[in-house]
């Protein structure tokens, strides 16, 4: 009687596959929720850019000198609603960055979860910061090269998709890059990353620059490329440093949570 009383209940035998598919559900099933989130949060960013896309076209056409021009007749509505787009993307990325972290990062207590919410500010104004670098620091002297090359035989006269796909992109993808090492911080603070790891991946860090830059400005001169380069290569520097520091603070103090 008293081993029948002792006897643990039985528990259904559920297989091991069985189990793991479970897990991968779940996992699926929160990433579905995190890319939710985020594209409500870029649609709700695209109202706001289309609020202010017109005083936003209006500023970007100053190095411009004039109205822009467009060949075809959906042209002036496809570039309205590219800038549109940009500054929505600009509005929802401290959503999206957050929606990526938690994703990729799961279980965080509350402390890290906290220290995490106190990051986004400082990237979004990382942001800002690269967008401003790019406008006053990169932009003129590339306008200005493209403007002055063989000024006898070629006259610039840029097309509103060619101008504004150079400036936007630039614009935009700089003050991604800018977020960089405030973020690999973050995540040394977490242990997700050291930085012996990106001194040893330093020379995927310089083709991935390379490719960067090229991508980021669609042109093939090496002056563009390289105004491009530098900067993305002196963040990579930058967040090296950070993240020796975040490993050093995650060493001489208590672990969070």
């Amino acid at each position: 009687m008293s081993a029948g009383i002792n006897t643990p209940p039985q528990l259904p035998l559920i297989p091991a596959d069985e189990g793991a598919a479970m897990g991968l559900f779940d996992h699926l099933d929160e990433l579905r929720r995190r890319l939710f989130v985020a594209a409500l949060a870029l649609v709700v960013g695209l109202i706001g850019g289309v609020a202010v896309a017109t005083p936003v076209l209006k500023f970007l056409s100053e190095p411009y000198g004039r109205a822009f021009i467009v060949l075809d007749p959906t042209g002036g509505i496809v570039q309205y609603f590219r800038v549109a787009l940009m500054v929505g993307a600009s509005l929802a990325l401290p959503v999206i960055i957050y929606e990526l972290l938690m994703f990729v990062m799961p279980g965080l207590t509350g402390k890290e979860k906290k220290l995490l919410l106190i990051s986004i500010p400082p990237i979004t104004l990382l942001f800002v910061v690269g967008i401003a670098f790019a406008w006053f620091i990169l932009i003129p002297p590339a306008l200005g090269f493209l403007v002055d090359f063989q000024p006898t035989l070629f006259r610039a006269e840029w097309t509103a998709d060619r101008y504004l796909s150079f400036v936007t992109s630039l614009l935009f993808w700089m003050g991604v890059a800018f977020e960089t090492p405030l973020i690999f911080f973050v995540l040394s603070i977490f242990g997700a990353v050291a930085a012996r790891q990106l001194i040893q991946n330093w020379r995927i860090a310089i083709v991935g620059a390379a490719i960067a830059a090229a991508v980021i400005t669609p042109t093939v001169d090496p002056v563009n490329m390289g105004l491009v380069m530098g900067p993305l290569l002196a963040l990579y520097v930058l967040s090296i440093a950070l993240v020796a520091l975040g490993g050093r603070i995650v060493r001489d103090k208590t672990p969070l949570g």
